[in-house]
């Protein structure tokens, strides 16, 4: 009779349901695992033999077959060892099989019993939630289950304690979620000196999500800039940081089970290779983007990425998703992120210094800053030049406004649009905005109807500029609590788009 308990497979933030069947038969003793799983998995076997001996459990002399089913589906990672273990358990009725098969189990072992933490608690916890199970996973990972309120998980440190259980000899408490952090950044805009209309350019798109480049020489500031961002953005909603943690569960970045509020700042280095930026290797696991979903992706250095990991960015920022194609299947993480990118204006970073300018200037500029496609740049709805900042500035007196009483702003523009988008689903801001639905809500004034068509003309605005300066003149309106956009509106976001760098 064959004893059978359940388990996950992740593809993406999607969760696979697998049965773990065991079997014993006559035969030469042996032990397999079969469908499709790869090294981790098939390694359990000798952590399950060691585990049961370290409790005194001795495998019997018979013919040991685990099938992981659907056989078709790849099954990958050690977390596979605490099911299997509870099903062969079951197998030789030292537990009783409906119990086993009541819940969903996950979890490594350790050679003496003990209950690794695994990743992808947290989704496997609304997976046993859907189907009506309890989900048993190690003492370490409990604290992160159990932010999914439907779902009841025991979380025991060892493979003898969830045997205690089931077995009715000593029941486990369920789990308890972790804290909620909403620790800030800690880096406020009031230590930037200058820099006003760099300023002026955070708060807009903090407001309406709107992706922003900056370009200017070393140490004018553009990082430090760039930093302070999270410090204007709301916190995450409570579906938000649900959302943001599901992606950081498979990522194992969840600490102590505990969830945070602050929106995720992901600043990879410019070597990083495309699997690093938008996801793949081994188990197509989340990228860069996926991890700042919900927050900012800030990519200094922007030119020096190597050209294909750029063109990559092109389709998740426009979709809020990005695809890992592979052979057996296609993995989907959700990406909605903020990209700031910085540049210097050339290699040397001295384009608009005649002193200290290259010999090659001003073709240096446009090679370097030629490594950026028009179609990605047509991507960014604010572009800002950073000029150099003078020493004697800085030993000028703070200037402009805290990060705090800009983020009011911010946050109050967030709630307007909020309201504005409810009945739309899937369009949270400004930036997410389809093209009909801003002919409705972004409107501009007669005024600022003929300014905006006189500039499209002119400069040959594409349609997708076109409509990105709608969207960003909506916001500008938004933060000056203008139900209208007018002209002033229409001036301020074309003065962003319009650049020496385009």
């Amino acid at each position: 009779m064959i004893a059978r308990a359940y388990s996950v497979a992740f593809e993406g933030i999607e969760t696979r349901e697998v049965e773990v069947q065991c079997a014993l038969s006559p035969g030469v003793p042996a032990f397999s695992i079969v469908g499709l799983p790869d090294k981790a998995v098939n390694e359990a076997r000798d952590r399950i033999r060691a585990a049961l001996q370290s409790l005194s459990i001795a495998l019997p002399s018979r013919r040991i077959t685990v099938n992981l089913s659907p056989a078709g589906l790849p099954k990958e990672g050690a977390h596979f060892d605490l099911p299997i273990a509870l099903a062969l358990l079951a197998a030789i009725d030292i537990l009783p099989r409906d119990a086993v098969e009541g819940m969903t189990a996950m979890g490594e072992l350790s050679l003496d019993g003990a209950l690794v933490p695994v990743v992808g608690a947290l989704p496997a916890a609304m997976h046993a939630a859907g189907h009506g199970r309890a989900l048993i996973c190690p003492k370490g990972s409990g604290a992160e289950a159990a932010w999914v309120a439907d779902a009841t998980v025991l979380a025991p440190d060892s493979l003898e304690r969830a045997i205690a259980h089931i077995t009715g000899r000593c029941l486990l408490t369920p789990a308890e979620p972790g804290e909620v952090t909403t620790g800030g950044s800690g880096a406020d805009l009031i230590d930037v000196r200058g820099q006003d209309r760099a300023k002026r350019a955070l708060e807009i798109s903090a407001a309406g999500r709107h992706h922003l480049i900056l370009v200017g020489p070393p140490g004018a500031g553009k990082s430090m800039l760039a930093r302070r961002l999270p410090g204007l953005l709301p916190q995450l909603s409570p579906r938000e940081a649900l959302d943001t943690s599901m992606i950081h569960s498979l990522a194992g970045l969840i600490d102590e089970g505990g969830l945070t509020r602050t929106r995720p700042f992901q600043e990879p280095h410019h070597t990083a290779s495309m699997p690093a930026i938008v996801g793949g290797g081994k188990g197509a696991k989340p990228g860069q983007i996926s991890l700042a979903h919900n927050g900012v992706l800030f990519m200094d250095e922007f030119p020096e990425f190597a050209r294909p990991v750029l063109e990559t960015l092109r389709q998740p920022v426009e979709s809020g998703e990005v695809v890992i194609a592979r052979a057996n299947a296609h993995v989907r993480y959700p990406c909605r992120f903020l990209l700031v990118a910085a540049a210097n204006p050339c290699r040397c970073g001295h384009l608009a210094d005649a002193a200290r300018a290259c010999s090659r200037a001003p073709q240096c500029g446009d090679d370097y800053l030629g490594r950026i496609s028009g179609p990605l740049m047509d991507r960014f709805d604010l572009r800002v030049e950073i000029p150099p900042v003078g020493v004697a500035d800085l030993d000028m007196a703070p200037s402009g406004e805290t990060s705090a009483a800009v983020a009011l702003r911010v946050a109050a523009a967030r709630r307007v649009q909020a309201a504005r988008y409810a009945d739309a689903p899937g369009v949270d801001t400004n930036a997410d905005a389809a093209n009909g639905l801003l002919d409705s809500v972004a409107a501009p004034d007669a005024e600022g109807k003929a300014l905006l068509l006189k500039a499209a003309d002119r400069f040959r605005l594409s349609a997708r500029g076109y409509h990105r300066i709608l969207r960003v003149a909506r916001t500008i309106a938004d933060l000056d609590a203008s139900d209208r956009v007018e002209s002033d509106h229409i001036a301020e976001a074309l003065s962003y788009r319009l650049c020496s760098f385009n």
